[in-house]
């Protein structure tokens, strides 16, 4: 979606002037999703300032006046920036930012997210019962009750019109999540469970019936289970108006028909800040007193928006505790590394991250992949917010047993998600997503992967080669253990791997023949924190770090690889 910034500025600024004009005749709906803690104009990962964060909203609110509108967010907001750690776990006596700051701007209603669901009921609990609004999933269901564990929905009333918000999460939590961090809740069907509450909802009599759904759009023939089924709910589940979506990290409006043959709008707004989900409703009012709601909707850029300068001072202390906190140094590193090394072989971005694992657990093997699609640490004094950089989720580290034909089977699903299968020197390589004329999908310059890096699994503790030249599922070949020691595909071995991958993230572990139970049968041991802590504490008692490839493990044929990786290097990264 193409943006002319300068007349974004201006429907912005009309869209406020009008609100404040004519009240009674519009309402304004406005959400946020996929926040990853980034809720003030500061990106404590990388240090430096954004000019996208809510201290935009802030001044929307400002000028339009709660009254007139209704804020809701769409989950997703307890994970990421490291605004989000220090108030999920280093400080957690104070009321949690992220709670102030919704409170403070007046939000109505939020869905929970699966990277919420990720902090830990202590840290989700905690936030719930801050917030001055109510958490919703109604598919998120109490095991011990049958009830949702969050609010299934909530009744909004605004500018004389009846609003129910219903929400939902994408039921594919368990296949990412160890039990522990959602211990008492199950995740059902989102088709079924939006069937389930409409009659009841409708009941209500509303004007408007608004979905909130941690789900992406998908497809409209997903069956409700899939990780995105926003549409599926859409054209299946007749009553809903209007759909606010996320989770994929997209930006897209459709609207479609649904078995009722009524239209239903579906919005999905990007991630971190980038946009805000706007629903203008226009509201008409019959001779009788009945009211027609409207609808149309526009994704927002948020730095379309001018920053509230009041929002800034209020927050500008918590801000400043954070920058503090991530500018410990605890560390040095003697070398460069980024994660752009890792498309193409070992790299000393993905081997520190093996090499950690390793020695933290003791096994003999590691899994591993760049969680980040461009990434890098530097040089020099290592600070906390590098740990960000270098492993930017809150995954816990495994210790499980597989066997070597186990080890085989998931290397050689990373490999199908990786690799294309090459014929020739000059086929391209790593898997795009490609235009109708075959060519990669290129935004702003640089080519689009097919699948998200953090699924390109590599191992260390092994050698092996992977054959791009052969098809899918026969290019893995594993001769040893890097002590010499032969491989062999019946042999159980130690594996060090994280939480997200051993849950089935990605399909690995399924892929290899590990799924639900088996898992529990498989683990040694788990650690009680997430693994960046434990990485952090790793670099604090070596002082200075070393970080170079290691892993034994290439791609052939080697000249083949050779030609790609000069190609593709400028087709992913350009020329910078």
């Amino acid at each position: 979606m193409k943006y002319n910034k300068l007349s974004l500025i201006i429907a912005v600024a009309g869209l406020i002037a009008f609100s404040c004009t004519r009240p009674g005749e519009r309402l304004e709906i406005y959400t946020t999703t996929d926040l990853h803690g980034m809720l003030l104009p500061f990106d404590n990962t990388e240090g430096e300032s954004t000019d996208r964060s809510l201290a935009n909203l802030a001044s929307l609110v400002k000028a339009g006046g709660n009254a007139n509108m209704i804020l809701l967010d769409n989950g997703d907001i307890l994970q990421g920036d490291p605004l989000a750690y220090y108030y999920n776990f280093v400080d957690t006596t104070e009321t949690h930012v992220i709670a102030d700051i919704l409170n403070y701007l007046g939000y109505d209603a939020a869905t929970v997210g699966n990277h919420d669901i990720e902090a830990g009921h202590n840290v989700y609990d905690r936030v719930r019962r801050e917030y001055n609004f109510p958490m919703l999933a109604a598919n998120a269901v109490d095991i011990t009750t049958g009830k949702p564990y969050f609010e299934p929905y909530t009744v909004i009333r605004k500018k004389g019109l009846k609003v129910v918000v219903f929400g939902l999460i994408t039921p594919s939590v368990p296949r990412w999540l160890p039990e522990s961090l959602y211990h008492g809740i199950r995740f059902e069907n989102m088709i079924s469970t939006a069937r389930r509450w409409m009659p009841e909802m409708l009941a209500e009599e509303p004007d408007l019936v608004i979905g909130l759904f941690h789900s992406g759009m998908g497809d409209e023939r997903d069956r409700g289970d899939d990780e995105n089924s926003t549409l599926a709910v859409a054209m299946n589940v007749p009553g809903f108006d209007v759909i606010f979506c996320g989770h994929d990290h997209r930006q897209e409006i459709k609207e479609v028909i649904n078995d009722a043959g009524k239209k239903v709008l579906v919005l999905d707004g990007g991630s971190r800040a980038e946009a805000l989900m706007n629903v203008t409703v226009e509201i008409e009012r019959g001779a009788d007193g009945s009211i027609t709601p409207d609808l149309s909707g526009r994704i927002i850029p948020m730095n379309t928006i001018p920053e509230s300068t009041a929002f800034l001072k209020r927050y500008s202390a918590a801000s400043a505790r954070v920058r503090e906190y991530t500018s410990e140094v605890i560390g040095r590193s003697s070398a460069r590394a980024t994660t752009r090394d890792a498309f193409f072989g070992p790299s000393a971005f993905v081997d520190l991250i093996h090499l950690m694992q390793l020695e933290l657990t003791g096994a003999r093997v590691s899994l591993a992949a760049p969680l980040s699609f461009d990434q890098s640490i530097d040089r020099g004094e290592l600070r906390i917010r590098d740990m960000y950089r270098l492993y930017r989720f809150e995954n816990f580290l495994y210790t499980v047993n597989m066997t070597g034909g186990e080890i085989d089977r998931h290397l050689e699903h990373a490999a199908g998600q990786w690799f294309e299968t090459m014929e020739k020197s000059s086929d391209y390589m790593l898997r795009y997503r490609y235009n109708e004329d075959g060519r990669p999908v290129m935004v702003n310059g640089t080519a689009r992967l097919r699948n998200p890096s953090y699924n390109f699994e590599s191992a260390m503790g092994i050698r092996y080669t992977v054959d791009v030249s052969k098809p899918q599922g026969a290019r893995v070949n594993i001769t040893s253990l890097s002590d010499g020691t032969p491989f062999s595909y019946s042999e159980t071995y130690t594996v060090a791997v994280n939480s997200y991958r051993a849950n089935g993230g990605g399909g690995h572990f399924p892929a290899a023949g590990i799924t639900g139970r088996e898992l529990e049968k498989r683990l040694v041991s788990a650690t009680e924190r997430d693994l960046r802590h434990y990485m952090t504490e790793w670099i604090r008692e070596r002082g200075t770090i070393s970080p170079e490839p290691l892993s034994e493990w290439s791609i052939i044929p080697a000249e083949w690889a050779a030609g790609a990786e000069k190609r593709e290097r400028q087709l992913l990264f350009g020329s910078n």
